[in-house]
């Protein structure tokens, strides 16, 4: 909280007036390689977000289990329960691995070659677009997945199951237990953290730029930077505002604001909230107060 009130005293930045076409970007013959590529793997977001949200968990089965150690009946329907449950967790995590992958490619089409960060956006509104869509889905993700206590509670009652009937030496059950040791323990690691997609994509965005030492880091946190204030002065602007077909195009961009900054926190050097910064935080504070507080409160927090 220090940080965002001292930096509300920030001399005002210079305007950075680009509308991106979140809505209708299509890509340009240059873009089509990179843009089919992701566009594989997003398409599959939407309906892991969808299964998240309605992911119940087994803990009635599991405390009726927990309650009955002695019942095979009980013990049997936790783990009929839990089964199905852990391969949609299996597959949100393998999905956070294939936004690994290609998070690095759409990086390298919008922080190298001779453009600078506003000619970028400017000219491959197709992949920032993209790019958004991604840091969406991760602050959504990490949404669902900390109000929701059942997912480590599933997960951690699978792996004692399995730990006891290995112990017990049931090695008929191996079929079902469906998950590679190793890939249990990487599961466990990514559950266990309170924001686990924006773990990946920090890490993925850090890694590309020790990977890519030909590129200075700046290229980097200075693309995150200005897309944050493009977003913020599209907000802004009234005839920006004027020109958007959805209502949710607004929530949509703030929300893309605040993964921006955050990712940028995770990337630069020095952070986001200091005065050298390439971010604005004191406007997209104030544009953040200026939202409803049903849509901004939670995006105020997650700066904080």
């Amino acid at each position: 909280m220090g940080n965002l009130l001292r930096l509300l005293y920030r001399e005002d930045p210079p305007k950075h007036d680009i509308f991106v076409d979140f809505e209708n970007a299509q890509p340009s013959r240059m873009e089509v390689e990179t843009y089919e590529a992701v566009e594989a793997v997003l398409k599959d977001s939407e309906g892991i977000l969808h299964e998240l949200q309605q992911y119940k968990g087994a803990g009635n089965e599991i405390r009726e289990a927990i309650a009955n150690p002695r019942s095979e009946i009980q013990q049997e329907k936790a783990w009929d329960a839990i089964v199905p449950l852990v391969s949609k967790l299996r597959r949100f995590y393998e999905f956070s691995q294939q936004l690994e992958a290609i998070v690095p490619k759409i990086l390298t089409e919008l922080c190298s070659g001779p453009l600078t960060p506003m000619q970028h956006l400017e000219t491959q509104q197709a992949l920032v677009k993209q790019f958004a869509q991604i840091l969406e889905f991760v602050l959504k993700f990490d949404d669902l997945k900390m109000t929701n206590p059942a997912i480590q509670n599933d997960f951690s009652y699978y792996r004692r199951t399995v730990s006891r009937l290995r112990m017990a030496n049931q090695d008929d059950s191996e079929n079902e237990m469906e998950l590679p040791n190793e890939l249990a323990n990487r599961m466990s690691l990514f559950y266990a953290h309170a924001t686990p997609m924006l773990k990946v994509l920090s890490e993925t965005t850090a890694k590309f730029v020790l990977d890519n030492k030909e590129l200075p880091i700046e290229n980097t946190t200075e693309t995150l930077g200005t897309m944050a204030k493009v977003c913020q002065r599209m907000i802004e602007n009234p005839s920006f505002l004027q020109r958007f077909q959805n209502e949710e195009t607004v929530l949509f961009i703030l929300r893309v604001m605040v993964g921006l900054i955050i990712l940028y926190d995770h990337v630069h050097p020095v952070g986001a909230f200091v005065k050298t910064s390439h971010v604005d935080i004191k406007g997209c504070i104030k544009v953040l107060r200026e939202q409803p507080p049903s849509s901004a409160e939670s995006l105020l927090n997650a700066l904080r």
